[in-house]
C-alpha cells in the first residue's frame, strides 16, 4: 500500500474560492472508494492504496477542473510507499501517538 496527499489547483478562476472545483474532484474520488481509502483535509486530500490505482486516480482528478473550463491546472503530489512492511494512515497516526504516550 501507499498514500499520496494531492493539491490540486485550478489556475485563473473567476474567485479566489476553488471550494467548487474541490467538491467536483470529491465526487470523482467518491466513485474510487472500492480502490482506495480517502482522506479530505482542509488543505489536501489524502488516498491510500495500490500505488498503480494511486496514479490513475490522481490523473482522474487533475482532468476534473479541465473539465469545468479550466484552462490551467497545478498539481502537488507526495508520495509515501513503503515496501518494508504495511503502511496505511492510521498506522502512522498510531506511530506518532504511541511515541507520544498516548
Amino acid at each position: 500500500m501507499a498514500i499520496a496527499d494531492i493539491t490540486i489547483f485550478p489556475m485563473g478562476t473567476e474567485s479566489t474560492s476553488v471550494s467548487r472545483y474541490i467538491a467536483e474532484i470529491e465526487k470523482v474520488l467518491k466513485k474510487e472508494r472500492n480502490r482506495v481509502k480517502i482522506q479530505l483535509t482542509p488543505m489536501s486530500t489524502l488516498i491510500e492504496g495500490d500505488i498503480h490505482d494511486l496514479f490513475e486516480i490522481i490523473e482522474k482528478l487533475h482532468e476534473v477542473p479541465f473539465k469545468h473550463g479550466i484552462m490551467r491546472v497545478e498539481t502537488n503530489i507526495r508520495i509515501d510507499d513503503r515496501r518494508d512492511k504495511p503502511l496505511t494512515m492510521e498506522g502512522k497516526l498510531a506511530s506518532v501517538a504511541e511515541k507520544m504516550g498516548k
